[in-house]
C-alpha cells in the first residue's frame, strides 16, 4: 500500500463535486514528477484530496480505482490518469497551517514542493494527518 495526496483548486473539481460522481479519472496534469507520481500508483492505494488555493486544506480520502492509463483528455502520449473514488471525508479539514506547525509534517512534500500537484506520502505522515482530522 502506498499513500498519496492530489491537489485541486475547489472551483475547478471539488471534494463534494467528486463525492456526487463517485468516480473520476484524475486529468489535468502537466508536470513530469507528478505524472510519474500517477504512473507510480496501484489499485487500492489511498489518497488525500486537497482543496488548494481556496481553502488550502485537505478535505477527505479517496482510493486508486484503476491505474495509469492514457489521458483521455490529449493525444500526448506523455500524460496519464489513474481513476479515483471518494472513501470519506475528513471529520475535521486538515489546514496547511496545521501541517507547517506539525513537527512530524513539517518536512512532507506538501510543504517542501508546494506546486506539486501529485505527490507520495510516507505511511506515517498520512496516519498523522488522519490524526489531526480525526
Amino acid at each position: 500500500m502506498q499513500y498519496w495526496l492530489v491537489k485541486s483548486e475547489p472551483f475547478k473539481y471539488s471534494w463534494e463535486k467528486f463525492n456526487q460522481d463517485g468516480r473520476t479519472f484524475w486529468d489535468g496534469v502537466r508536470n513530469f514528477q507528478a505524472r510519474n507520481n500517477l504512473r507510480a500508483m496501484q489499485e487500492g492505494d489511498l489518497v488525500l484530496f486537497y482543496h488548494s488555493n481556496e481553502g488550502k486544506e485537505i478535505v477527505g480520502i479517496a482510493k486508486v480505482v484503476k491505474e495509469a492509463y492514457q489521458d483521455p483528455t490529449t493525444d500526448d502520449t506523455n500524460w496519464v490518469v489513474v481513476d479515483l473514488s471518494p472513501v470519506e471525508a475528513l471529520k475535521k479539514h486538515v489546514t496547511l497551517e496545521q501541517i507547517k506547525t506539525d513537527e512530524q509534517l513539517k518536512d512532507i512534500g506538501l510543504v517542501r514542493q508546494g506546486r506539486l500537484s501529485v505527490m507520495g506520502l510516507k505511511a506515517e505522515e498520512f496516519d498523522r494527518i488522519i490524526e489531526l482530522g480525526s
